[in-house]
């Protein structure tokens, strides 16, 4: 028997984006992560183990009985809307929620209880641009060893194992310090590319890879337009704020009509979106019309993170492209986000085949 959907955020949600916001206003300010993109270093180490060793959070959507907290992927949307808000670069939405679901998709109680903890970060060795049901590289598997090279693994660099699909259809655990991590540039600096070279690397198969990759995407793409919400809410507000205070011929610029409609036209995308994402994170929970509701939510999202960070930084003018403003690291994480997991124009497909929409 199905149930409605609820997308109004409860008071433990709204409690749980309260402690989010404040850890991350503490220990994610943006001069920080800004300093951290050009270094070697791109992943703020320190905040991830205030988010899962303090906070528990790497361990939201894993059973209790595996050392998890044994919440839903509601809970978890709320914690990637803040982690975008903050373009935060920590591996939560590739450890926490991508490899996390794959496992449990595998049912593998040993790898589930380290990832819970936070201190062991997990990497589905699959290309950030692969979307749900879509094609995937794999590697040759032979007497038990890996050989081949993959390409486009997101956080490969912060992973301690990562989780490498075999051309025999099986998924394997493999440790990070068995194979050659490669960093490849990547527009989104905060969530780093890297290339992976096994050169017969050992792994422990977990199960079959097709199925748990497929759970490991659909996950991650539900979510991440959480994420591409929580981008663009920041960039709307910090716009908004901005605009009441910059003056011009002695009236806040923001009291200009032509102002006016630009954010108004932007508010209403980004409420739409607010249900959208908010609409596949209950379906994901409920496990109801998932696919459907992922397809919707990725196919409005990718397009609407870019307008708002675009919008930000226009009407922020001159200030808005310097190094030290933020908002490049927003504009550039909508973009990759727009084509992580899939296009929105593959998303549209998708959905249309779910529906039953083919085109005349």
């Amino acid at each position: 028997m199905s149930t409605q959907p609820d997308l109004l955020y409860s008071e433990e949600e709204e409690a749980l984006r309260a402690a989010v916001r404040d850890l991350l206003s503490d220990r994610c300010e943006a001069a920080g992560v800004i300093a951290r993109t050009e270094s070697d270093a791109p992943h703020d180490a320190a905040a991830w183990k205030s988010l899962t060793e303090g906070m528990g959070l790497a361990g939201l959507l894993i059973p209790e009985k595996l050392g998890g907290q044994g919440a839903s992927h509601r809970e978890v949307a709320v914690v990637l809307e803040e982690l975008g808000r903050a373009v935060a670069p920590v591996p939560y939405l590739t450890s926490a929620v991508v490899a996390t679901e794959a496992l449990l998709a595998c049912d593998d109680g040993q790898l589930l209880g380290k990832l819970a903890s936070g201190r062991t970060v997990g990497a589905l060795a699959v290309g950030l641009h692969v979307a749900p049901g879509g094609g995937f590289a794999t590697v040759r598997v032979e007497d038990g060893r890996l050989y081949g090279e993959l390409t486009g693994i997101a956080d490969a660099v912060a992973a301690d194992v990562l989780l490498v699909p075999g051309d025999d259809g099986g998924l394997y655990a493999v440790e990070a310090g068995a194979v050659t991590v490669t960093p490849q540039i990547s527009l989104d600096l905060t969530r780093p590319l890297a290339a992976v070279v096994l050169d017969g690397a050992t792994g422990r198969r977990l199960g079959d890879a097709e199925p748990a990759v497929r759970r490991g995407l659909r996950a991650g793409a539900g979510l991440l337009a959480a994420e591409q919400f929580g981008l663009a809410d920041w960039a709307l507000t910090e716009t908004v704020r901005y605009l009441k205070e910059r003056k011009q011929f002695n009236r806040p610029v923001g009291g200009f009509q032509a102002l006016k409609h630009r954010l108004a036209q932007l508010w209403l995308e980004v409420v739409n979106l607010r249900a959208a994402a908010r609409g596949a994170a209950d379906a994901l929970a409920r496990d109801e019309d998932a696919d459907v509701l992922v397809a919707v939510a990725q196919a409005y999202a990718g397009p609407v993170a870019v307008h708002a960070a675009e919008e930000a930084l226009q009407l922020h003018a001159g200030i808005g492209m310097t190094w030290e403003h933020p908002i490049h690291l927003y504009l550039k994480r909508a973009k990759a986000d727009s084509l992580a997991f899939g296009t929105a124009g593959a998303h549209r497909e998708a959905l249309a085949g779910l529906v039953d929409l083919q085109a005349p």
